[in-house]
């Protein structure tokens, strides 16, 4: 009997239609399939493109794509240095239960503490408690006093209309 095997590694542009799927099954998972709009062409320009604003990783076990890590580089002002943030952590549901996953996560962790970055941070719906389970035995906090703010769509707009018009201030918001 052959032994499974994982293996991780860089995503490079022949990739991209396979993230770019994984990326459609993640947000089919978490109820919002609509919302995706990326493109490949989307993927190679802003992963392989000068500069790139991502990276990603791939798992592979038994030779088949079963997962990636996208990620990319914060900044911390309190911390005089920049931290990485994990964008999408996705294993296949038919390859769940192996430890790809928690071997995404620590290769992160790697890179993190390699490049001297004090965080490794991510977003988790609340309701997605398999995965939250995970991350605490993994020793992750929540953290609760924060609040993740978005500005999308005419909201976005609207403020870098301001913009555009000049300084405008508002004396009731700042």
């Amino acid at each position: 009997m052959s032994e499974t095997r994982l293996h991780l590694r860089p995503a490079t542009p022949d990739d991209v239609p396979t993230i770019l799927g994984f990326i459609r099954e993640l947000a089919e998972y978490e109820r919002d399939l609509d919302a995706v709009v990326a493109t490949e062409a989307d993927l190679l320009r802003d992963g392989w493109g000068e500069p790139a604003r991502f990276t990603a990783l791939i798992a592979e076990y038994d030779g088949v794509a079963a997962g990636f890590a996208l990620y990319f580089t914060t900044y911390s002002t309190w911390r005089g240095h920049y931290g990485i943030w994990l964008e999408d952590l996705y294993v296949t549901p038919a390859l769940r239960g192996h430890g790809i996953g928690k071997a995404l996560l620590a290769r992160l962790a790697r890179i993190a503490v390699d490049e001297g970055c004090p965080r490794l941070e991510w977003d988790v719906l609340e309701w997605n408690e398999p995965a939250i389970a995970v991350y605490r035995h993994l020793g992750a906090k929540t953290m609760r006093d924060w609040r993740i703010m978005r500005l999308s769509g005419e909201p976005l707009l609207a403020l870098a209309a301001q913009d555009a018009q000049g300084v405008n201030r508002d004396k009731n918001v700042f």
